[in-house]
């Protein structure tokens, strides 16, 4: 833990803070079958207000690696290198006991199995996530960033989307079906029992939307939140920093949709054209964000999302872990024989007829309530000044 001493563009961490609530709200509907469909992710190709939280924070992530690496003046130096390993790895073996609890708390709680049987549950983890996959982009992001001039990373960038391109087209990536080459690669390397089961369309596909392979974009997609922080940073002029902003935001913006003709925007496999709308986009609201809070002063807002944007893994890891209890451990369920989860017995008898009966805005009650409950924690570490960093 450490106490934060360097004083910051505010904007970061208040964009920070909103796509970590973001993530937690859309993460945690009260009934997944009711929810509003903005808060649904795309089924395949599209394009949703839930699937902007996912990259936006990687879009972050990459700004805070240029402000994190400048500090030792980007030197591959030994000490910097093994930081940037060590905390890849770390986030990269958080993600993975997440997932290990999810199949111990459900397996244990939920579905009936012994103790030992729940525990032992290695035969079916799922190897990829979330965190696995910011741990993957960070620390290839991050390594590239000290051992290649900064001239050079737009190009790689550029070079990682193009060929991540000519791969697509040529194993069918953006087919729905067991000849995608992403599925393809992932069930060669760590096998069915440990992918994602998507269900998006009714029938079982075992396909992980943090695929191995779609993992190359994903650099790209820190690489350019790296060179948009070295944008922000070149200048202490607020007028500079946005004017670059918006301007490369909208050129990523419209070429991505320009180009979302051929290569449809899809977040499932990281398509070229979802990473550069979805940082075009980012970089527009950074841009809009430092306007109103850096430069015009409008501040009483952003309270709530800051609680979030100083401590986002933390908040993100406890979200996960509190959504395992609520959502695992069974009590008598109000509507009928059986059980449901704990989650699910407030939902019934209490935000269900709160909202009049209205599924729809029940769980969307649901998904603010659990938002609020882990800004709570979130709140009391940002009043004693504690920052959980790794």
């Amino acid at each position: 833990m450490k106490t934060q001493k360097n004083k910051r563009l505010l904007a970061l961490d208040i964009m920070r803070g909103m796509t970590i609530a973001g993530m937690i709200l859309v993460n945690n509907a009260g009934n997944w079958a009711s929810a509003y469909d903005p808060l649904r992710h795309a089924k395949w190709n599209g394009l949703t207000p839930t699937d902007l939280v996912f990259p936006f924070f990687m879009f972050m992530m990459g700004i805070s690696t240029y402000m994190s690496l400048r500090k030792g003046n980007f030197s591959p130096t030994r000490p910097t290198v093994t930081k940037i390993m060590r905390r890849a790895i770390v986030i990269f073996a958080i993600g993975l006991g997440l997932t290990w609890l999810s199949n111990f708390m459900f397996g244990y709680f939920a579905n009936g199995m012994t103790l030992g049987e729940a525990a032992n549950s290695f035969a079916r983890l799922r190897i990829l996530g979330v965190l696995q996959r910011l741990a993957l982009s960070y620390g290839a992001g991050a390594l590239l960033a000290v051992t290649l001039r900064h001239k050079w990373l737009p190009w790689v960038a550029g070079l990682l989307l193009a060929s991540y391109t000519v791969i697509m087209i040529a194993g069918n990536g953006f087919e729905y079906a067991d000849c995608n080459i992403i599925a393809r690669v992932d069930r060669a390397v760590f096998g069915a029992n440990h992918m994602y089961t998507d269900r998006a369309f009714g029938e079982p596909f075992t396909f992980d939307p943090e695929g191995l392979l779609s993992t190359l974009p994903s650099i790209a997609h820190v690489l350019i939140g790296f060179i948009c922080g070295s944008l922000i940073c070149a200048t202490t002029d607020r007028s500079r920093q946005i004017n670059r902003l918006f301007i490369v935001g909208t050129i990523m913006t419209f070429t991505g949709l320009l180009f979302s003709y051929g290569l449809p925007l899809n977040k499932k496999v990281w398509s070229p054209t979802f990473v550069l709308t979805t940082c075009g986009l980012a970089a527009q609201l950074l841009a809009l964000l430092i306007w109103i809070i850096d430069v015009r002063g409008y501040r009483r807002w952003t309270g709530f999302f800051h609680a979030f944007g100083i401590n986002p893994l933390y908040l993100y890891v406890q979200s996960c872990v509190l959504a395992y209890i609520l959502y695992s451990v069974r009590v008598p369920s109000p509507v009928g024989d059986g059980t449901v989860g704990i989650n699910g017995w407030i939902y019934y008898t209490v935000l269900d007829p709160l909202s009049g009966h209205n599924a729809q805005l029940a769980s969307l009650l649901w998904a603010l309530g659990f938002v609020l409950l882990n800004w709570i924690p979130g709140y009391i570490l940002q009043r004693r000044h504690i920052y959980i960093k790794i």
